[in-house]
């Protein structure tokens, strides 16, 4: 390595300010969107979505408990490559996808086109969505929710509720500050070649940061490539607790009718990783 990395790593390694972005160019990064949608379809692990049994589970118990019903127009922002969104649609139900990774959409209608699905698949930002009173559910899975600031929540809220017809049902879960005290914080670095950040040889140096007073975590990725090249990635998780994510709901008119420990149905009890919440737009 020579010594044109140091200054510029170094420039990247102090605490960031809350909720301060790294590199824009994440989700359609030509080789990023594309370790993020194998990551998506590995069985190995959880990393990206949920493996393919507990994604069976969630629709299972979504449809067996009424929530999603045979005609139900539902909504599914964040979709990636359509692994809750085909199953759905395979009930019954209309869907609308909506993703930011070209790749992910590409896949997922290329997958519906194969199993001869009717779903509208729509690549943007999905805090662009300009949809009113139109859909009887909105599905957000795995914690989405959690990467925002509270700012940035609250928009999305605003757009889900004016989304939903009268009386629609907003069903998330968010992660709690159980899971990440038992994650921990990483503190690593390590040398890749063809690895989840770059296709040829690179410096990977990950690090966490805590902010406690806000529930928030985030994991910094800097990755320095062999040409001197340094950019850092951040990763913002803002865990919720039953008590806060029922005061964001409902300062965005929502009312909270049904609460899990996880979207397969899992009972509710103080101190698990996961609140999964069924609110209804009121």
């Amino acid at each position: 390595m020579t010594r044109s990395y140091f200054p510029s790593i170094f420039s990247h390694t102090s605490k960031p300010r809350l909720f301060e972005p790294g590199e824009p160019e994440f989700w359609n990064d030509p080789h990023i969107s594309k370790s993020m949608l194998e990551a998506h379809l590995d069985q190995n692990h959880d990393g990206a979505s949920r493996k393919t049994a507990e994604i069976e589970k969630t629709v299972h118990h979504l449809t067996g408990s009424g929530f999603l019903k045979t005609g139900d127009r539902v909504l599914d922002p964040g979709c990636g490559p359509g692994l809750y969104s085909s199953r759905l649609c395979m009930e019954g139900v209309q869907v609308t996808g909506i993703d930011i990774s070209r790749r992910s959409i590409d896949y997922a209608r290329n997958l519906a086109e194969k199993e001869q699905l009717d779903i509208d698949y729509v690549c943007t930002d999905y805090f662009d969505i300009e949809y009113e009173e139109t859909f009887d559910v909105v599905l957000q899975i795995y914690g989405e929710i959690c990467t925002f600031s509270e700012e940035k929540l609250d928009l999305l809220l605003n757009l889900i509720r004016r989304a939903l017809k009268d009386e629609g049902i907003f069903i998330f879960d968010v992660s709690t500050r159980a899971l990440r005290m038992r994650e921990g914080l990483k503190n690593r670095w390590y040398v890749s070649e063809d690895g989840f950040w770059r296709p040829g040889k690179h410096l990977v140096l990950e690090e966490g940061f805590d902010y406690p007073e806000n529930d928030t975590r985030m994991n910094q990725y800097i990755i320095a490539d062999e040409d001197g090249a340094v950019k850092t990635y951040r990763l913002w998780i803002h865990d919720y607790s039953l008590e806060t994510i029922s005061l964001a709901l409902e300062q965005s008119g929502f009312e909270v009718e049904q609460v899990w420990n996880s979207l397969s149905g899992e009972t509710y009890g103080e101190g698990g990783d996961w609140i999964a919440i069924a609110a209804r737009k009121v």
